[in-house]
């Protein structure tokens, strides 16, 4: 079991990791590729409890900081794909921590602005291996109480080749349940129209029959039966995508902590399409035993869903 004792100081939510990997075919010259998710909570500047003192346009504390980097460097993944970041210079300040502390080296980096006027969190991704493509998404549109509107944190479409294979990684971040509007309780309206319009996109771009290989993965926010879900997977009897099931070794499955509410939840996936889901590596998909003290006294997972793709010949 990997521990850390660095301790952080207490806050109201907590988020965790996954990771996985894939195989590819045939295993002679493939090479495994380790994929990890990771809502970073927050990494910005803004107003925030540290320290039982309330402080206006605070960064990340450095302790929380310490945390993220720890639990990157346990899990060493070959690609990470990260939900909540703050401006570019926020993550080339995650990037040079890691590579400048013996930590995970990566070489490269992308960055994705929300594509809502004074979104603040953003899509990001830090990666060993090269990606050959990185699009935006301005497009996305969909009618919300007749109002046209966009998912607000966008959508990161990464390209990859790997040997002979060529495969996509989608980075989401949909709708938080926090809403101010009474017609639309926990944002749920809001949630499933964000999941549908990526859900098309991504459809029609690589329709199941061509048998595309590509993974969606991120914060969705819902539960696993949730309509926002359930669209990613399948459209009547078409499969779009199979759930990557995973636990940590205590049989836990939770993502996220609230402690105002006192409740666990499962708000993190990674969602592969058939062909890519044939080359997970037996046993690979879990959730990382990463026992980190980030509410005092209370030990949290920090979840990892790893899992490996061994692609190419």
């Amino acid at each position: 079991m990997l521990t850390s004792s660095v301790g952080v100081d207490k806050n109201p939510l907590i988020f965790l990791v996954f990771i996985c990997c894939f195989f590819g075919p045939s295993f002679v010259g493939a090479e495994t590729i380790r994929v990890a998710s990771y809502n970073v909570e927050n990494y910005l500047v803004m107003d925030r409890k540290v320290s039982g003192r309330w402080r206006e346009e605070y960064p990340k504390p450095l302790k929380e900081r310490q945390i993220i980097r720890s639990v990157i460097n346990q899990t060493d993944p070959d690609i990470l794909a990260i939900q909540e970041m703050g401006e570019r210079v926020y993550l080339n300040e995650l990037w040079e921590d890691l590579n400048m502390t013996q930590g995970t080296q990566f070489k490269y980096s992308a960055w994705l602005p929300g594509l809502q006027e004074g979104e603040e969190r953003h899509l990001a991704l830090l990666s060993k291996v090269p990606f050959t493509v990185i699009r935006k998404f301005p497009d996305l549109s969909f009618k919300y109480f007749e109002v046209e509107r966009t998912p607000s944190r966008g959508l990161m479409e990464v390209e990859f080749k790997t040997g002979d294979t060529k495969w996509t990684l989608f980075n989401l971040h949909l709708k938080s349940k926090w809403t101010e509007r009474p017609d639309d309780p926990e944002a749920a309206l809001r949630r499933e129209k964000e999941a549908r319009v990526i859900r098309d996109y991504i459809r029609s771009k690589y329709p199941p029959y061509k048998d595309p290989h590509y993974l969606v993965l991120g914060d969705f926010n819902d539960h696993k039966n949730s309509a926002p879900l359930r669209r990613f997977l399948q459209v009547n009897n078409s499969i779009l995508t199979q759930m990557v099931q995973c636990q940590d070794q205590e049989g836990h499955f939770w993502t996220h902590y609230w402690d105002k509410q006192d409740t666990y939840s499962r708000f993190d996936y990674l969602l592969a399409s058939p062909m890519l889901h044939k080359k997970l590596v037996p046993e690979s998909p879990r959730i990382g035993d990463f026992h980190l003290c980030l509410h005092g006294s209370i030990s949290s997972n920090c979840m990892l869903v790893t899992s490996g793709m061994k692609l190419g010949e």
